[in-house]
């Protein structure tokens, strides 16, 4: 498993790389940044927004549909805009972001749900073919789908880190360096993570075709 499998386009991402655009710039200077964007730089701020959307765009992809990942990401910067002036710890400033990304993903989750499970009791009818995981209305790509769907279904320390490394294309270091978690941490979700999404997605294949 690679992260070529089809589920790209994080905010600022290059084209073709499945990495996201800054990747590599070095989290240590984020306390300073924060400071500076809690006492009110708007442009330390943007520099927030470019070093951090691809981080916050892969956590929301591990938990919301990818169709509205793209206004949640939004949503997330607005809320921590108007936040970030009561950030007591600078340093933290990634787990700050990535705890904002969860807490918007959980409450549009519950906010849709009602609505959600009101559609499938009008339908009653079998679910479509799942969609290519884009904005756009291309054609359709069920493995991207399959795979994006078996990733969510995973514990959350799982999938936040499958998605970061999968749609977002960032190594393990740049997984811990931009998360806090510890090298180790994400070494172990990796390799446990894509050990369990290979063993569902087999079974998911061996169900389709018995």
């Amino acid at each position: 498993m690679t992260a070529q499998v089809g589920i790209t386009g994080s905010p600022n991402s290059e084209p073709g790389s499945g990495r996201a655009a800054g990747a590599e710039a070095n989290p240590s200077g984020d306390a300073e940044l924060a400071r500076r964007a809690r006492g009110g730089d708007r442009a330390a701020f943007s520099e927030v927004y470019l070093r951090y959307a691809p981080v916050v765009h892969g956590v929301l992809v591990a938990h919301a549909p990818w169709r509205e990942v793209p206004d949640l990401v939004q949503d997330v910067f607005v809320l921590a805009l108007r936040a970030i002036g009561a950030l007591d710890e600078p340093e933290r400033l990634g787990p700050w972001l990535i705890a904002i990304a969860r807490n918007r993903a959980r409450d549009h989750l519950k906010r849709r749900r009602p609505e959600v499970q009101h559609e499938a009791e009008l339908e009653r009818a079998p679910m479509p073919s799942p969609r290519a995981p884009d904005d756009t209305d291309g054609d359709d790509d069920p493995a991207a789908a399959a795979i994006l769907a078996a990733v969510q279904a995973l514990p959350e320390s799982y999938r936040e880190t499958l998605a970061l490394r999968l749609v977002e294309g960032l190594s393990g270091p740049e997984i811990a360096a931009r998360t806090g978690l510890t090298h180790g941490s994400v070494r172990v979700n990796l390799h446990r993570g894509f050990r369990l999404l290979r063993e569902r997605l087999e079974q998911r294949e061996g169900r389709r075709t018995s």
